[in-house]
């Protein structure tokens, strides 16, 4: 396939995102009239992003998603891999990367952002070869994303992460990890790990207070609580991002590689998505992404 011109854009939408119901038809319109030559894939309300990205990926310049952080996770290797601009139209529960990088929640708003064509480069982190936008992580975030169901992001949206977290907060128990960075190993006793690239997770949570997606860096916390009630106190600094300042949160912020290792294997999350497992090695690749943003 040959590209119809400089602005041609692959739209995939995930209709089963919590707004993925909602009509595109003027965000379509609007990048139309701006002069994109959209392609659509046949049956796409649920595409295979990364697949589908890959088929088109000689025919076009962008690829527009219409989804939440899951579907731009899918879409991540893809995009670097073929030097392709990524575009946001988000749909879904927490748009946390769209949080990131300013783009509100308004799908029309989104569609103007890409319909300019400013763009900027960010950074992928990736966990195990993996890719992530915002964070990777273990622990309690994992039990949430399995007990998360899409119909309670769908009735309840933000609002579910803080239903299904409170259900689960009794039950979370410490394990041990050994982390290897810049050098040296630590041994931690933590009920959740994390591992930042972006600013925003978990529905408007903050990794850390100073943090960018083209910072060239990783941030890091183990929250070091024993107990639910420990972990509901820290629940305004993580909304802050400034967790990394109490006693019981051991955080650092690194530019090269992080090992996290433990006694039995534990799922990884990466954007939502339980991806791999323990051990985990995570890195950046620099600037790796370009993305229409304000």
């Amino acid at each position: 396939m040959t590209a119809i011109s400089n602005r041609t854009a692959l739209l995939l939408v995930n209709r089963r995102a919590r707004m993925g119901g909602s009509s595109i038809e003027e965000a379509r319109e609007l990048l139309t009239g701006a002069g994109f030559a959209i392609i659509e894939p046949p049956n796409s309300d649920a595409p295979d992003i990364d697949s589908t990205i890959r088929t088109y990926a000689a025919s076009i310049d962008s690829v527009i998603v219409g989804g939440g952080d899951g579907s731009l996770n899918s879409a991540a290797a893809a995009v670097r891999d073929h030097g392709l601009t990524l575009g946001i139209l988000p749909l879904g529960t927490a748009n946390d990367l769209a949080r990131t990088l300013e783009i509100g929640p308004s799908i029309r708003v989104a569609a103007e952002i890409i319909a300019r064509g400013n763009t900027r480069r960010i950074d992928l982190g990736r966990v195990n070869d993996h890719p992530f936008f915002n964070v990777a992580s273990l622990g309690f975030s994992v039990e949430l994303a399995r007990n998360l169901t899409a119909a309670a992001k769908r009735r309840f949206g933000r609002l579910g992460y803080a239903v299904a977290g409170g259900r689960l907060l009794a039950q979370s128990r410490p394990f041990t990890i050994s982390v290897e960075h810049d050098g040296r190993t630590e041994v931690l006793r933590t009920v959740q790990v994390s591992v930042g690239n972006g600013r925003f997770y978990g529905g408007g949570m903050t990794v850390e207070s100073g943090a960018r997606p083209d910072d060239g860096q990783l941030d890091f916390y183990s929250l070091g609580v024993e107990n639910w009630w420990e972990l509901v106190k820290l629940l305004p600094a993580l909304r802050r991002g400034t967790h990394g300042r109490l006693p019981n949160v051991r955080a650092f912020s690194t530019r090269g590689e992080i090992v996290v290792r433990t006694r039995r294997p534990h799922d990884v999350n990466a954007d939502g998505e339980l991806v791999t497992r323990t051990p985990a090695r995570f890195a950046i690749d620099r600037l790796a992404v370009e993305v229409f943003a304000p």
